[in-house]
């Protein structure tokens, strides 16, 4: 299985706007991360199908979020956290991932807290990820 990107590849640390930041995802953001998820019960459900996150403990989400730190370090998948440029708040998460469909080399998943759909913060999220990723990664097809 080919590195899912070049080992000379600089993985970007942040996105930045005045609105969010973007940051990796680490076992720190925890109990923030856990609010926002728990909060967001029905829209995680409308991303991901299924009964997640029902069930899940704080416990859990750490090991969740280990899980995506370790993935992070060794360069296999990257989570990062939206946080409030406060970083008083997790707002969401942005996920770049190996492609699982043909023609692709990665795919973005993302959500935004529940609360905060209404005011058009996902759709900004996704245009400032989408242009992020086609200026500063090395994929060509991104679903």
């Amino acid at each position: 299985m080919p590195p899912f990107v070049p080992s000379d590849f600089c993985v970007p640390d942040t996105l930045a706007t005045s609105e969010f930041r973007l940051r990796m995802l680490t076992v720190n953001d925890v109990v923030k991360d856990y609010d926002a998820v728990m909060s967001s019960v029905e829209h995680c459900r409308t991303i991901w199908g299924g009964k997640w996150p029902e069930g899940l403990t704080l416990e859990q989400n750490l090991i969740d979020l280990g899980w995506h730190q370790k993935e992070f370090q060794i360069r296999r998948s990257f989570a990062y956290t939206v946080v409030a440029p406060d970083e008083s708040m997790v707002l969401g998460c942005v996920y770049l991932l190996p492609a699982s469909k043909a023609g692709y080399d990665a795919e973005v998943f993302l959500w935004i807290r529940q609360s905060h759909l209404q005011s058009g913060m996902e759709d900004r999220l996704f245009d400032a990820v989408r242009q992020w990723v086609a200026a500063d990664w090395p994929f060509k097809a991104v679903a």
